[in-house]
């Protein structure tokens, strides 16, 4: 059924259905999310990112009797470090035990009983230290089958 003109008809509502070539079709409401920002690699705002530490070693190094490889600080250099010793008071001790049989025993040769101070080869700062504190203990028995780290395997 056609509709009619409501001028033809005299003022009669037309029936059927209305066309209104001027309406425009309505548009979707589809609501697009915003891109992840995380998957385009930003951090999210809660996580803790502080970075590697500049200066500060990410593997301990451990000074013991001998030379060790380590990082300087103070320089920068990558090196293995410079061994001095020093006296300690396992060192006296032992030196005073031969005492009480009337012999007196120096003992420079006693390297294992002496403080250890590791420098830096380039720079000359001192980077680590090894202190025997104990008089009674003269080998470190856990670590005695450990390499050193100077020495070649």
């Amino acid at each position: 059924m056609a509709t009619k003109d409501p001028a033809a008809t005299g003022g009669e509502p037309a029936i059927g259905i209305p066309y209104h070539p001027a309406a425009e079709a309505q548009g979707h409401y589809y609501y697009a999310p915003p891109p992840n920002p995380y998957a385009a690699g930003m951090p999210p705002p809660n996580a803790i990112y502080a970075g590697a530490p500049k200066g500060v070693p990410l593997q301990q190094t451990m000074f013991r009797d001998t030379p060790a490889p380590f990082h300087c600080q103070a320089c920068g250099e990558a090196a293995v470090s410079t061994v001095r010793s020093k006296p300690s008071l396992a060192s006296v001790v032992a030196c005073m035990m031969p005492f009480m049989l009337g012999v007196c025993f120096l003992c420079p040769s006693m390297d294992c009983l002496w403080h250890k101070y590791h420098y830096c080869p380039s720079c000359g700062e001192k980077v680590g230290e090894f202190r025997k504190s104990d008089p009674c203990l003269v080998v470190d028995a856990t670590r005695w089958s450990e390499a050193s780290f100077a020495v070649p395997a």
